[in-house]
């Protein structure tokens, strides 16, 4: 066992999966910004901040230099929010080598340029292989060793298996797909949706509302990745459905959490504020609203959040809204006869 792997990023997730990939033998060092953060986790040997229930490994090595987290490094992992990769990608590559694998772990789609990570990954390490891992996967619970799930995306098949063989354990269960735009996409989207079912519970209302938000946001998921090149099916795997169910109904859920927070009445930056951590569903509801006018795809959750984001709507005018939309037919957004292999 010689792969040696950098986490990039300090939080919750990229802790839990350092802890993993540790445990399972492999050299792992995990690189945050913040100095102080990094001589705390050095010195209590725990990650307070954002796994405050799960010691780190003793052999976890641990740095805020960049260029040490990447150098010598087999596989180099992306764990910090969407909208700082490409100030770390900027710092960082050209001290990246061309034969180093990327995975990332990060959900969201960057505002300005509406461009999904691989996209960003790629346009400064083009040579480099890309995978993407994704699915229902609370940091708490895969910390734990908790029976967890997830999908290994890439366009090369080796690629691919080499990340799922390189994470699964007997409590890890890594599944492979061809369709990264669909993994990406859904593990971005599915924020938005966790961020509704959050407000309808901080409305006050049931499981119906939260099974209406759930089943119709995939629908929405689903009609926009399509557009953009994913295959319907990826959305009824772990990366979407998977993903979504998880997101929508655990306390776990940052984006829920901050949900139900604006539905009691928070400001939105309020809610941010007492959740502590990033909540990528925010910035996501705005890209993914724009790439809804982009291409010309009817959103009607996403756009009924994005107004209450950041257009300062009622939060029940919008249910209202959303209840009192022109009828239609359940299934006339199916799409059939697509190819899920590579």
């Amino acid at each position: 066992m010689t792969e040696r792997v950098g986490v990039l990023g300090g939080g919750s997730w990229g802790s839990a999966l350092a802890i993993l990939l540790t445990n399972k033998g492999y050299s792992v060092e995990m690189w945050a910004r913040d100095s102080e953060q990094i001589a705390e986790m050095k010195e209590v040997k725990m990650n307070k901040k954002y796994l405050a229930d799960t010691p780190l490994p003793q052999s976890l090595e641990l740095t805020s230099d960049l260029e040490r987290g990447i150098f010598k490094k087999d596989v180099l992992i992306f764990s910090m929010g969407t909208h700082g990769i490409r100030e770390v990608l900027k710092n960082s590559s050209h001290y990246i080598r061309p034969e180093q694998i990327i995975v990332n772990v990060s959900k969201g789609i960057e505002n300005d340029s509406l461009m999904r990570i691989s996209q960003i990954v790629g346009e400064f390490l083009p040579e480099n292989k890309y995978t993407v891992l994704s699915g229902p996967s609370h940091a708490e619970e895969v910390a734990k060793n908790m029976p967890t799930t997830a999908v290994s995306a890439s366009i090369d098949k080796e690629t691919a298996e080499f990340i799922q063989g390189l994470f699964t354990t007997p409590s890890f269960r890594v599944y492979t797909n061809p369709d990264v735009i669909g993994v990406e996409l859904g593990g971005a989207l599915k924020n938005i949706i966790a961020l509704g079912a959050g407000i309808s519970d901080g409305l006050g209302y049931g499981d119906n509302t939260k099974a209406a938000l759930m089943t119709r946001g995939i629908f929405e998921m689903a009609r926009l990745g399509e557009k953009m090149g994913a295959k319907i099916s990826t959305f009824s795997g772990l990366s979407g459905i998977g993903d979504l169910i998880v997101t929508c109904t655990s306390m776990l859920s940052r984006n829920r959490r901050a949900g139900i927070l604006i539905g009691q009445g928070s400001k939105v930056e309020d809610a941010i504020r007492e959740i502590g951590m990033v909540v990528e569903g925010i910035k996501t509801t705005k890209s993914a609203y724009n790439l809804s006018k982009k291409y010309g795809i009817e959103m009607p959750i996403t756009r009924e959040i994005y107004n209450v984001l950041y257009e300062g709507k009622d939060v029940k005018n919008a249910v209202t809204n959303l209840m009192l939309r022109d009828m239609k037919h359940e299934m006339e957004d199916i799409v059939q006869g697509e190819n899920s292999f590579w």
